[in-house]
């Protein structure tokens, strides 16, 4: 029986972005809120280790180029990176204040409110 991937190894700030900016139109508007909203919880100074590292390893099985449903399927390719990342929030939903969710928002509507993709790009 295959151990259980270490998807933390997966994650880097860089990766997270480079993901999102690629794939954010692809992914849809749910799971890049969710994706957002765990990166800023995960910058929050109140965040113990056990949250951060729950977002660690979800944000890193969310850029790891292979997973459970390869994320170049339209719709269902990011099915179950939404799963994952859905379970991260419930996890850490105390972690996710009013400050997370303005600055996901935020971010939102600046690579949303458009149809341009030059408007999605790093913080």
């Amino acid at each position: 029986m295959n151990e259980p991937q270490d998807y933390s190894k997966a994650w880097s700030e860089q990766g997270f972005w480079d993901k999102l900016r690629v794939y954010a139109r692809t992914a849809g508007r749910e799971v890049i809120e969710k994706a957002l909203w765990l990166y800023y919880a995960s910058q929050e100074e109140k965040a113990p280790a056990w949250a951060k590292a729950t977002i660690v390893a979800s944000l890193g099985y969310f850029i790891a180029p292979l997973d459970a449903i390869v994320d170049l399927t339209p719709v269902v390719g990011y099915a179950d990176d939404l799963g994952v990342l859905a379970l991260a929030v419930a996890a850490v939903a105390t972690y996710i204040n009013d400050d997370v969710r303005t600055k996901a928002a935020d971010k939102m509507q600046h690579w949303f409110g458009s149809d341009a993709d030059e408007n999605i790009e790093t913080d």
